[in-house]
């Protein structure tokens, strides 16, 4: 039986390598471009030879991690290797024969300016209006002798007679009104017993026991008290609760009814945290009920709760309802939906509110002009100051939206294949965009596209895995250099290609665009600077000033293909300088600032820099060798640190952190000169704060923020400083972490223990390499 098994997996398996090979092969014939028939021979001969007519590149269409640099057969599963060809147009261009298109079935869209529509469904049940409630409750101590409302669901008006009470204090507040009635007829005249009126004050007693106007001047006509009295209901509704029974003894404040006034009632539902950024005071909402199945009924957003429930994570969004018709009962089961407009930077568009004024407490209330809320009193509020927008008649109100199938996240931002017009073949370019909120089917774009872009809604995870086969960067490898993704499992692996766009440094760059991107490098370090300040302000700021630098280089003088490496690098970090300016705690701004940097690294690689001067190649420097071995006084509670994040431990990583702050002000530096010493003053004050960050940090996702930060400090004084040590170090990258943005961390040996997922994801790495 197992041995059927064997076979029946084996032929499944050679059926799907067969399937992806065909797939393969296609995807491949297409990039290598049109061929030359053979016997046209004197075309081929007197064509000009051009650089890109000889691949420099040969792979495998089944593993691309394979890179060759002539023809010859993949040693691993034996198929003939195939040429990269480099696309026109860019770094993560792509282009494929018609065939090859119908054969992916890609569809593209334009990217448009339009108001989007986010429905956001809750789920709920109707419940008395609080505020519509109303408790008959004893005014005086007594006996109920009578009730005359005797069960529950009982309509009663206003005014109804509901208990008749025996009580001996309202016996004695009579009487004290018919004796003062009468000394009153009987008292002389004098100004001072004038002044005191003992017939009223005896009435106001009656009046504080619940005692009319009517039954008052009935005991002064009659001249006789009476040891009982009748409650009347104070509002119409229905009687919900009887809470007393004839014969019991009550005291004064006691309750005998609740009588609920159904005309208005409650919806109380459950919104989702995701769906809080399209629910605004006042929305209308439309809602269907189990028992009237089709009718639709409508209700308006009264109280959105401040407080968000942390077990289901959802807000409870209380609607009026207006129920003349008595047809909603209490209980009833409602499911709700929200239809919110949305308007560019993810506002909510109303055009019916345009103008109006709302009741604060009371939605249902909208006028025309200014004034007080009819049912409370409090001044109407304009429609705008509820977070709403009115209509705006400029399409730049339009946010910028592309489908949802368009987007291959990556966390935050997105990678999406652009048509490129007018190419000879199909040809399609890959960007990384910043995403705004997800609305409906659509997705608001931050940064990244422009109106009118085609972008590719269907095909694009194959195209995404062409141009991982050409070496460039993509979803799957977004530096490049192919080989695929990252390591789950736990052996040592080295990065597989090394990095796509390196291999330029050293070239001679003008000098007004050198300067420019220094200072664009320049502009990466002043964040780093004020995040060291943890100072949110400046952080954004900073971000800021990086977009606006990114834009003021000039990068004409650059060849083609160096241009197109600019424009790579002009993308990635216009990109992090959007999502910084935005960033409301240091946690995201320090994950924003991991990226920045690299990305910042690879620039400063990619076109020279180290060799003007630059800090961020981080040459080693000159320094004695007891300073190295100062230094590894960081490496034990380092290690404990990351050790304990592994293994999912807060407790034991908050403990190492005093060791940290103790090893940071033991180094000894007395032993540095000059520039050294400077550099080691900035690197001690980076350590100060990073260690403070960690002391300060009460969970395990801030205390993962901060050892990334600490991982990264560390690799700059080893490659700065050099640290001795006595065994070997070894320098991990996770491409995963922190929603894909990445990070690196310090080990002992290469068995990969991943400090930034713990045991949910221990093993992922994506390049373990010997320091």
């Amino acid at each position: 039986m197992k041995d059927l098994i064997k076979r029946h997996q084996r032929k499944l398996w050679i059926a799907q390598a067969v399937a992806f090979a065909v797939i393969g092969f296609a995807i491949a014939w297409s990039l290598r471009g049109p061929s030359t028939p053979s016997g046209d021979s004197t075309t081929a001969s007197t064509a000009a030879p051009t650089a890109d007519a000889e691949p420099a590149i040969w792979t495998c269409s089944m593993h691309p991690q394979i890179r060759r640099d002539g023809p010859g057969d993949c040693p691993i599963c034996g198929m003939d290797l195939v040429p990269v060809k480099k696309s026109v147009g860019g770094v993560r261009t792509v282009s494929i024969s018609s065939d090859v298109k119908k054969l992916m079935n890609v569809q593209t869209v334009p990217v448009t300016r339009r108001y989007v529509t986010a429905n956001v469904r809750m789920v709920g049940k109707i419940d008395y209006d609080e505020t519509s409630l109303a408790h008959i409750t004893a005014w005086v101590s007594g006996r109920l002798d009578r009730l005359y409302v005797d069960y529950t669901g009982v309509r009663v008006n206003k005014g109804d007679h509901m208990a008749y009470i025996y009580s001996e204090e309202l016996y004695t507040a009579q009487e004290e009104l018919i004796t003062a009635v009468e000394s009153d007829v009987n008292r002389p005249t004098s100004r001072f017993i004038e002044s005191i009126d003992l017939a009223e004050s005896a009435r106001e007693k009656l009046r504080l026991l619940g005692i009319t106007e009517k039954q008052i001047q009935e005991i002064e006509q009659r001249r006789k008290p009476t040891d009982h009295i009748t409650i009347y209901s104070p509002v119409g509704g229905i009687v919900i609760e009887k809470l007393r029974q004839e014969g019991d003894r009550v005291r004064t404040g006691d309750r005998i009814y609740t009588v609920a006034d159904l005309t208005k009632l409650w919806v109380q539902m459950d919104a989702y945290e995701s769906d809080l950024a399209w629910l605004r005071y006042g929305q209308e909402v439309e809602f269907t009920t189990e028992a009237y199945p089709g009718e639709v009924f409508k209700g308006r957003v009264a109280f959105i709760n401040p407080v968000l429930n942390e077990a289901t994570r959802t807000v409870k969004v209380r609607v009026n309802v207006s129920n003349e018709d008595g047809r909603l009962k209490p209980e009833m089961f409602v499911r709700a939906i929200v239809r919110s407009k949305i308007a560019a930077g993810g506002r909510v568009l109303d055009a019916s509110l345009a103008g109006k004024w709302i009741g604060p407490m009371h939605p249902e209330i909208v006028k025309d002009e200014p004034g007080d809320c009819p049912i409370c009193g409090m001044p109407l509020v304009k429609a705008e100051t509820l977070g709403y927008v009115t209509a705006e008649p400029s399409d730049a109100a339009k946010p910028l939206v592309i489908p949802v199938s368009a987007a291959l996240l990556t966390g935050t931002r997105a990678i999406v294949y652009l048509q490129i017009p007018d190419a000879e073949q199909p040809t399609y370019e890959g960007r990384e965009i910043v995403l705004g909120p997800r609305a409906g089917d659509y997705y608001l774009v931050k940064a990244g596209l422009e109106e009118g872009d085609l972008v590719v809604t269907n095909g694009n995870f194959k195209l995404d895995s062409a141009l991982q086969i050409s070496a460039k960067p993509s979803m799957m490898t977004p530096e490049g250099g192919g080989g695929g993704g990252h390591d789950h499992g736990g052996g040592s692996k080295t990065s597989a290609g090394g990095e796509a766009m390196a291999g330029h440094s050293g070239m001679s760059l003008p000098a007004k665009l050198e300067a420019q991107l220094h200072q664009t490098v320049g502009a990466v370090d002043a964040i780093g600077q004020s995040i060291e300040e943890a100072d949110l302000e400046r952080i954004r700021e900073a971000f800021k000033k990086l977009g606006l630098q990114v834009a003021a280089v000039d990068a004409n003088p650059l060849s083609s293909d160096m241009k197109a490496q600019w424009r790579e690098f002009a993308m990635l970090l216009n990109n992090d300088a959007v999502e910084g300016q935005d960033i409301l705690t240091l946690q995201p701004a320090d994950r924003i600032y991991l990226v920045t940097k690299r990305h910042a690294e690879r620039l400063t690689k990619m076109f020279g820099l180290a060799h003007a001067g630059h800090d961020m190649a981080e040459m080693p420097l000159e320094v004695p060798v007891e300073f190295r071995t100062e230094l590894t006084r960081l490496l034990p509670p380092y290690l404990a640190i990351g050790e304990a994040l592994s293994s999912d431990d807060a407790n034991a990583a908050m403990a190492a952190v005093d060791g940290l702050h103790k090893a940071v002000s033991s180094i000894n530096a007395e032993s540095l000169k000059e520039k050294a010493a400077e550099r080691w003053t900035a690197e001690r004050n980076s350590l100060s704060t990073i260690a403070a960050r960690l002391a300060n940090a009460t969970d395990l996702d801030s205390l993962r923020s901060a050892f990334a930060l600490l991982s990264d400090e560390l690799l700059t004084l080893q490659r700065s400083f050099g640290i001795q040590f006595d065994q070997p170090l070894f320098e991990l990258h996770c491409p995963m972490a922190f929603d894909g943005r990445g990070a690196s961390w310090v080990q002992t040996d290469d068995k990969v223990r991943n400090p930034y997922y713990g045991k949910s994801m221990l093993k992922c790495a994506d390049k373990v390499e010997k320091l």
